[in-house]
């Protein structure tokens, strides 16, 4: 069951896909039947990934898991891009593990494919980057020590403003069209999303959209949070799921969401 929780989440959720890899270790999951995310790094010229989210109390590093489970842990950056500077560090967020790892092997490349047009909008945002427009994307992996099992993926990427306005503006029109689900495939396997709904959270930024999911395949199922944010030319994008199992939706926190707006508006 953990190899094929593993399997589906990487046709399922690409972006998130190496969250969970340092979970109890490398090779096991938090739980037998929930997925196990992973992320994928789209700057040019580097592989930043995201990794590392564990329950308290589980094997690696700090309780979270991930990070320090492989080694990965985020250092600070005191020079590199504007949108390297942007990037959640470790130290940035008390009670959380944040590390920065290469994309796990075993995850899908590229793009998702939605079988409705309408829905590729929200098949992208899973993906490598937020949008094929992303000039570049820079990813990070989010444990929780707070809460059992909460992996958070988060990513940052600069567009010209008018594609990061055009894509917030895609993602609206997307949630609403697409409430009956859609299907997307990776590297021809493929999984669903379903029950696309309209989630109502509080952030700040020029705009943003936020929604829910379940995601499925092979039997393996398991519900998402995603808020995206705009800030001029920069895009925020958060993605929570619960590895720990359970029916606790997930939620992608508030104090994630702020540190992320506070160190994007700070690095411009």
């Amino acid at each position: 069951m953990r190899i094929k929780a593993r399997t589906a989440t990487a046709v399922l959720l690409p972006a998130l896909l190496s969250v969970t890899v340092g979970c109890g270790g490398t090779k096991t999951p938090a739980s037998g039947k929930s997925p196990d995310p992973k992320g994928s790094a789209s700057a040019p010229g580097q592989s930043a990934g995201s990794a590392g989210a564990g329950a308290p109390g589980s094997a690696g590093a700090g309780g979270a898991g991930g990070a320090g489970a492989t080694g990965g842990t985020a250092t600070p950056k005191q020079g590199g891009s504007r949108l390297e500077r942007s990037a959640l560090e470790q130290g940035d967020l008390t009670g959380y593990q944040i590390s920065a790892n290469g994309k796990n092997p075993n995850a899908p490349d590229g793009q998702p494919q939605a079988d409705r047009k309408a829905c590729q909008p929200l098949a992208d945002i899973m993906g490598d980057e937020p949008d094929p427009a992303a000039r570049e994307t820079v990813n990070r992996g989010i444990g929780s020590q707070k809460q059992m099992g909460l992996a958070v993926s988060a990513s940052v990427s600069s567009y010209a403003e008018s594609d990061a306005k055009a894509l917030i503006a895609r993602l609206k029109g997307a949630v609403a069209a697409c409430a009956s689900g859609f299907t997307a495939t990776v590297e021809k396997q493929s999984g669903a999303y379903r029950d696309v709904k309209a989630a109502d959270y509080k952030t700040g930024g020029d705009e943003s959209v936020s929604w829910t999911t379940t995601a499925a395949a092979e039997g393996v199922t398991a519900q998402v949070h995603l808020v995206v944010v705009r800030q001029g030319d920069t895009v925020m994008r958060l993605m929570a799921l619960n590895v720990a199992g359970g029916r606790q939706a997930p939620q992608v926190p508030h104090e994630v969401a702020d540190k992320q707006l506070q160190k994007v508006r700070s690095a411009r």
